[in-house]
């Protein structure tokens, strides 16, 4: 047994190892994908991008492991099937159970070495991307700057373009607003055209703008009377100060207390601290309605001091409608914020429960996968890759709508990210059940001697 064992390991981990990283690999062009527009055009040098890559290749380890022991489970057990080695191994009298052993204790491994891994190493290689990932966004903000969408990351002021031609340079319908003075957005300028560029050494973005209008709200500072200035301009130049992006300080410092940056016990301190902000937080409010606002029977009305001056019907009603529009006031106010505080700890939960399911989802997925090798028959990476890919997305799709709902509250955060993982179980066992018993995934032998005994009665009627 123990050289058939070593066959099998043998067997299992080449596969394993190039379908695991042929899965980090995809997720990193996913990764490159979404942030291309932050990496192009920032002058970063080779071995910042392989810093980049290597800290972001980390974040996928967690994901790539039940991809990996999904498809190289069903590759090895559908090619031992192929060859008929499953039927001679099952012949000599080694059940299908005995025979995934070995397996099934590298599994095990794999699946305790992922939650290590999601608990100690992950949170850092997080921290490290983040972090990284803020600092070449800032490095030259000129190119980050997008059409339709308000950029602020320039002290001071808030800057909008409706459109950017392909050189990034020329902009089109700017509006920017200037509130460096603390006043507020006392100063606004609109123009059709503009173009923006950096100064040589890098320290201010310059941006030339051409045919628009100045705003300025300008108060007295005795008389506080405000005056409106408008200025129309042929071409206008405006300098930005770009020394803070240049200093390029560690960042890391603003992503300590993020929920995906901490390990389970640091989870479950915050947990415990943010439901005890929440409960605080319904106290107050309780306390809060409950001295302002009192409701009495109708025996107690006798017992009650009352003012004997007397107020107009109308002034009545204007009290009432003011004092019921406070309530209104209050009550919105603090749903909004408990609910906010509630997200926030669903997210911390949902990262809690996100480093053990994964790990879980390890074994089932082998399960999966050498039930399904042992019962198509089919090696190599064509036919096994493809029910992979289709087992693996309905996974991972359920996954998503189990996050997804968990942060929308409408799943409690153990339910949403335990969904795949308690759907996919009895479908492993399921599997397992047939491969043990050599039965095929569905018998559709009975089911057509009922249809043609159907039919045949049919037709004699």
């Amino acid at each position: 047994m123990k050289r058939l064992y070593l066959f099998l390991l043998k067997s299992y981990l080449g596969p394993f190892f190039y379908t695991f990283f042929i899965a980090i690999f995809l997720l990193l062009m996913q990764f490159l994908w979404k942030y291309i527009d932050d990496l192009v055009g920032k002058g970063l040098e080779i071995n910042e991008i392989m810093t980049l890559l290597f800290y972001a290749s980390a974040r996928f380890v967690p994901l790539a492991l039940p991809i990996a022991m999904l498809l190289s489970s069903l590759m090895v057990f559908g090619k031992l099937g192929e060859n008929n080695e499953l039927t001679a191994l099952k012949a000599s009298g080694i059940s299908f159970i005995k025979l995934i052993y070995p397996l099934f204790i590298f599994a095990l491994i794999i699946s305790f070495s992922s939650f290590l891994f999601s608990n100690y190493l992950m949170p850092i290689a997080n921290l490290k991307n983040g972090s990284m990932i803020y600092d070449i966004q800032k490095k030259k903000p000129a190119l980050n700057i997008k059409e339709g969408i308000f950029y602020k990351d320039i002290e001071g002021y808030t800057i909008k373009i409706g459109k950017k031609k392909s050189d990034g340079k020329v902009l089109e319908d700017i509006i920017i607003y200037n509130h460096s003075n603390k006043n507020g957005n006392t100063s606004v300028i609109t123009a059709k055209k503009g173009k923006m560029e950096i100064t040589k050494n890098e320290k201010y973005l310059e941006l030339t703008l051409n045919n628009g209008f100045s705003y300025n709200e300008i108060i007295n500072p005795k008389t506080k009377i405000e005056s409106h200035r408008k200025t129309k301009f042929k071409e206008n130049l405006i300098r930005f100060d770009l020394s803070t992006f240049n200093k390029r300080q560690n960042s890391e410092h603003l992503y300590k207390g993020h929920y995906a940056m901490l390990n389970n016990k640091q989870l479950t301190l915050a947990i415990d601290s943010l439901n005890q902000k929440v409960i605080e937080k319904k106290n107050a409010f309780h306390s809060v309605i409950k001295e302002k606002y009192q409701v009495f029977d109708k025996n107690q009305h006798q017992n009650l001091k009352t003012n004997t001056t007397k107020i107009n019907k109308n002034k009545q009603y204007d009290i009432a409608l003011n004092s019921i529009k406070t309530l209104k006031s209050i009550v919105k106010s603090n749903r909004n914020e408990i609910e906010y505080k509630n997200i926030i700890l669903a997210k911390h939960k949902i990262e809690w429960h996100r480093k053990i399911s994964l790990a879980v989802a390890c074994m089932i997925l082998f399960f999966i996968g050498a039930s399904l090798g042992s019962i198509v028959s089919k090696g190599g990476f064509g036919f096994p890759a493809l029910i992979s890919i289709c087992f693996f997305l309905s996974y991972h799709v359920l996954s998503i709508i189990g996050e997804k709902s968990a942060k929308d509250l409408t799943l409690e955060p153990f339910e949403g990210m335990w969904l795949a993982n308690i759907t996919f179980f009895p479908i492993s066992i399921f599997l397992m059940y047939k491969a043990k018993n050599d039965a095929k995934i569905f018998d559709t032998s009975n089911l057509k001697l009922s249809i043609f005994a159907f039919l045949k009665k049919e037709n004699e009627i």
